[in-house]
């Protein structure tokens, strides 16, 4: 090394000590910086594996809670629709005349259009509307000097949309020019 060479302080710590000069002492100092830092490592080995099972009781935990969440998503619905089948069984089971069995469906099918409204569950009846590909499927088309040509003349099936995503197009006859 030459003279006009400057040592940083961590350098001097590394370089081996001068010849000549008792060791002892700087041994001592270097077994007591390994101690420490051995200590310093084992610490931050502990808080390593310390934070990977927390992150691994955080995955388990989430994969618990998505499956119980596909388990028992349509619970509520399926209640409402128990109460749906009693009324249809009470019915059918009564031996009421027919006037009686009209009034039961009607308050059955009550029953069901507030199970579907309480679940996000909305009908599409396109009846008089511009035919939409998107929400309705074309079974025939059929020729009217009436009716505007693309426009739904007649529903044959009702669809539905699960909180706005479509679960069944509406099935359809559709307008077109004679």
């Amino acid at each position: 090394m030459t003279p006009n060479e400057q040592v940083s302080p961590q350098d001097q710590d590394r370089r081996p000590p001068p010849e000549g000069s008792s060791g002892q002492g700087n041994n001592e100092a270097l077994e007591a910086a390994l101690k420490d830092a051995e200590a310093r490592a084992a610490d931050s080995k502990d808080m390593y594996m310390r934070a990977l099972a927390e992150l691994d009781n955080v995955r388990k935990r989430a994969a618990r809670d998505v499956e119980q969440a596909h388990k028992f998503a349509v619970e509520r619905f399926a209640n409402d629709l128990v109460g749906v089948k009693d009324s249809l069984e009470l019915g059918l089971s009564s031996g009421a005349t027919l006037e009686g069995l009209k009034s039961g469906t009607e308050a059955t099918l009550k029953l069901l259009a507030k199970a579907f409204d309480k679940a996000g569950l909305v009908e599409v009846d396109p009846q008089g509307e511009v035919f939409n590909p998107e929400l309705h499927e074309a079974m025939v088309t059929q020729p009217s000097a009436e009716h505007v040509p693309n426009t739904v003349l007649q529903v044959v099936q009702r669809g539905y949309q699960l909180n706005g995503r479509l679960l069944r197009p509406a099935r359809v006859i559709v307008a077109r020019e004679p």
